[in-house]
């Protein structure tokens, strides 16, 4: 069954009340692995946080391959859901206002920072609360793998999430405020103030200089003295990792992301590594 869905929206699971299970799976993929969380739906609490990581493999990959030692060996994929979310994580994605947006012409919004071809498959999630959507590539052979496994599921980028939540605890907030959200391989940056989206940006690295360079230009570009402006980091980092201690040299104000408000059994660096898939 071959992948069509343009919107990234699909059916729930289960509709009668008889048969409900009050779970919910999402699941986190990458070109490094995957991540997945289950969710008590009554209670809306995280149960069962799993990371599982692969190696970097490429896009053309037989999922199947890499994907099948995963749902051996952990159960709880192979359970029984209300709801499955797929969360893609890549930096193949761009925010457009509504007022510029046409749901015709996704790849032209792609295309000004990363190379796009013809034979692309483009979705994009709605933010309608702050007027905009997140246009994106996602895994296509991925969601082919999940449809033969689920049936039906909704999905979305995970930086839809990330953003949308950042801007909803940026609420009644007037300071501008940075925030980087680490992987592996790229980071993103956020420049936020009072639930209004100054600035949203990808990169790519591989040293903590690739990482300091780009939070200090972008720093520069909207006018941000690293004396005063505040960055808060989440995602894969800790305090005693290369690449807050570099932030932390050159700019006055950073910290880790404060995760207090996410009242689970996790820990504050699984909560703030797996922000984006705790909150999908």
């Amino acid at each position: 069954m071959p992948f069509s869905s343009l919107s990234g929206r699909t059916m729930l699971q289960n509709t009668s009340v008889i048969h409900k299970t009050y779970q919910k799976l999402a699941i986190q993929v990458s070109l490094n692995g995957l991540s997945f969380v289950t969710f008590d739906t009554l209670t809306n609490k995280p149960q069962v946080l799993r990371k599982i990581e692969m190696g970097k493999v490429h896009v053309t990959t037989k999922i199947e391959d890499l994907f099948a030692e995963a749902f051996h060996n952990h159960p709880e994929l192979k359970a029984s859901y209300d709801e499955i979310v797929i969360v893609h994580s890549n930096n193949l994605a761009t925010f457009v206002p509504t007022p510029l947006f046409d749901e015709e012409y996704l790849g032209s919004y792609l295309q000004f920072n990363t190379k796009v071809f013809e034979t692309d498959f483009f979705a994009f999630d709605e933010l309608p609360n702050y007027e905009m959507n997140n246009v994106y590539i996602p895994y296509v052979n991925m969601n082919n793998y999940f449809i033969d496994q689920f049936g039906t599921f909704d999905y979305k980028h995970a930086n839809t999430i990330l953003v949308h939540k950042l801007l909803d605890l940026s609420k009644n907030n007037e300071e501008r405020k940075m925030f980087a959200h680490l992987s592996d391989t790229h980071f993103e940056i956020v420049v936020l103030q009072n639930q209004q989206l100054q600035l949203y940006n990808s990169f790519d690295y591989k040293t903590p200089e690739d990482f300091l360079y780009y939070i200090l230009f972008t720093a520069e570009q909207l006018h941000l003295n690293p004396e005063s402006f505040k960055l808060e980091l989440l995602g894969k980092v800790t305090e005693g990792d290369a690449l807050y201690a570099i932030a932390y040299k050159y700019v006055r104000n950073v910290s880790l992301f404060d995760v207090s408000f996410m009242q689970n059994t996790f820990s504050d660096t699984e909560n703030r590594e797996h922000f984006i898939l705790l909150h999908s």
